[in-house]
């Protein structure tokens, strides 16, 4: 097994840059004001984690698989209570991996897909459904034969769930970006497959809003290749129409959908001198409008993690803080 030291060379980060188990800070001398609406949260209680799946369900922010503070794959569960301020931990995916593919519908929670190994990583297409009632995973039936992936993006209508693009796999020499679309009825347990978006995406922001399927940014073989691209699929004709660029592209997106509204939020592919290759950027699409809005930025700059929103606040757990590996267990809500 891989040791933290171990994955950083393995992503190109030289010894300066080894700082693999610290903590982000807010940096550049900021003032609080610079961060208006954004708020610290109790740390991960777990630990570092970093490409991992966040989803929400009853009002709890549930942090799923990923690299752990060991920085190797967990299948770690934990969950965030607003309410309670507080950590607990849920019953373990029955599978450690990382970039997993996640959602909430229906009252459970469902994971399609991910990717294991030390690194290199290999898509794998593992179908689990949790069920918070009686806090176990259930395995079902997998994805078809050709469509592993992990590090798509993900949005849920009615009783489908939606994936476009992703990983088949990732090395230091060679990342595979994929443009399938595809679509998983938790009702019935069928896949469908869809027309593949403009183009190929992984670790790239998905959302749903109304009938409307959002992809926004990503990148594509590989982490310089960051783009600014939103693509939108319409549920009901099945088809894909270009919307407005993102201000700043970026991989390695959180996004979350909050009153028409898609909060894209951090990222990776930063070039700025002292970055680390990491943004902190906070931009927010109207779907209404088709226009963009330049937001507050986050505490700590991150990539490789989630948003979920909760009765109106954006919840980020987690996520790395230097383009590769930097897992920290910071957790940060913004509230617009």
């Amino acid at each position: 097994m891989r040791s933290i030291t171990a994955l950083c060379f393995s992503l190109g980060l030289s010894l300066s840059t080894l700082a693999c188990t610290g903590e982000g800070s807010p940096g550049d001398g900021a003032s609080a004001d610079d961060h208006a609406g954004w708020r610290d949260l109790p740390a991960i209680a777990g630990g570092p984690r970093q490409e991992h799946g966040v989803v929400a369900l009853d009002g709890k922010v549930y942090v799923i698989a990923g690299a752990g503070g060991d920085g190797l794959n967990t299948g770690r569960v934990e969950v965030y209570d607003p309410g309670e301020d507080a950590w607990s931990e849920a019953a373990p995916l029955p599978v450690a991996l990382n970039h997993p593919n996640v959602a909430a519908l229906g009252g459970k929670i469902y994971l399609l897909g991910g990717m294991v190994g030390d690194f290199p990583w290999t898509a794998v297409g593992d179908v689990l459904e949790y069920d918070p009632g009686t806090d176990a995973w259930t395995e079902l039936a997998p994805m078809p034969a050709g469509t592993e992936r992990g590090s798509a993006a993900v949005g849920a209508h009615g009783t489908k769930i939606y994936l476009a693009g992703g990983l088949r796999s990732l090395s230091e020499a060679f990342q595979d970006t994929v443009p399938e679309f595809s679509a998983y009825d938790v009702a019935t347990g069928e896949w469908e497959t869809l027309p593949e978006p403009p183009e190929p995406r992984d670790h790239v922001g998905g959302a749903v809003v109304g009938s409307t399927f959002y992809v926004l940014g990503g990148r594509a073989n590989g982490q310089e290749n960051v783009k600014d691209t939103v693509f939108a699929y319409d549920l009901s004709a099945g088809t894909w129409s270009t919307r407005a660029p993102m201000p700043t592209a970026r991989g390695g997106v959180a996004a979350a959908a909050e009153g028409g509204k898609i909060y894209v939020i951090g990222g990776e592919g930063n070039p700025a001198p002292g970055a680390q290759g990491v943004f902190d950027d906070n931009e927010v699409y109207d779907t209404a409008t088709d226009t963009w809005e330049v937001l507050a930025p986050m505490r700590t700059p991150r990539h490789g993690t989630g948003a979920v929103a909760v009765d109106g606040a954006i919840y980020v757990p987690g996520g790395g803080t230097q383009q590769g590996f930097g897992l920290t267990d910071v957790s940060e809500a913004f509230s617009p």
